[in-house]
């Protein structure tokens, strides 16, 4: 007991590194089970893949909307870690760019090789979500998450003095929003672009229509 009279915890190292190495291997399981199978993929599965029971997938990282919000994270930071958006390589790519076109050009790269995996995720989360309120809650903070972030790439953008000066950062955030989307996405492969053209498109059109006309 302390002088205080409340009795301290004590956290053993050892039982913290089990309980990462454990979240670790299940958010690697599920990682590779719903980017191979899709969100129909039952936790069972992903639960015998990381070696444990399936009340420890939910211990370790939740049920499976935030299971896949998390393997979404991973993909997005291209970690084995469900890293948030500033911890991202490309992420510090874009703010370490000197020009607008180049963080531009630097994100639509990003997004080419990133939502041939992510969007068909994001797309079945939302699907659920018709039936599923957990599903429905998990896609509407990720898309309310992006449109923030996208208000935070506006404002580097308009750091460098480049963006147009009649279009105010909630515009811009909302252009860029509106076509880095899965839905955008999805709607162009089907109709047999691939990632790169896709990306090619996004820089082009972003550039063309965000930034002040070069000399």
């Amino acid at each position: 007991m302390s002088s205080s009279g409340t009795r301290r915890r004590y956290r053993s190292p050892s039982r913290a590194a089990q309980a990462a190495s454990t979240r670790t291997a299940v958010l690697t399981a599920a990682r590779d089970l719903f980017t191979a199978e899709g969100y129909a993929c039952p936790v069972a599965r992903i639960a015998e893949a990381a070696g444990v029971a399936v009340d420890t997938v939910y211990a370790s990282v939740g049920r499976k909307p935030e299971l896949i919000r998390a393997v979404i994270d991973m993909v997005l930071a291209d970690s084995d870690d469900p890293l948030p958006a500033e911890q991202r390589g490309y992420v510090r790519r874009i703010r370490e760019a000197p020009t607008a076109a180049a963080k531009i050009r630097i994100y639509a790269d990003a997004l080419a090789h990133l939502l041939p995996v992510v969007a068909p995720l994001q797309e079945a989360l939302r699907e659920a979500g018709a039936t599923d309120p957990g599903c429905a809650r998990a896609w509407a903070d990720l898309d309310e998450r992006r449109a923030g972030n996208m208000l935070l790439f506006a404002a580097d953008l308009r750091s460098t003095g480049q963006l147009r000066d009649d279009l105010d950062d909630r515009h811009v955030a909302d252009v860029v929003w509106s076509m880095n989307s899965a839905e955008y996405f999805t709607v162009l492969t089907r109709r047999g672009w691939s990632p790169e053209r896709f990306g090619a498109h996004l820089a082009d059109t972003w550039i063309r229509l965000l930034l002040e006309p070069s000399d």
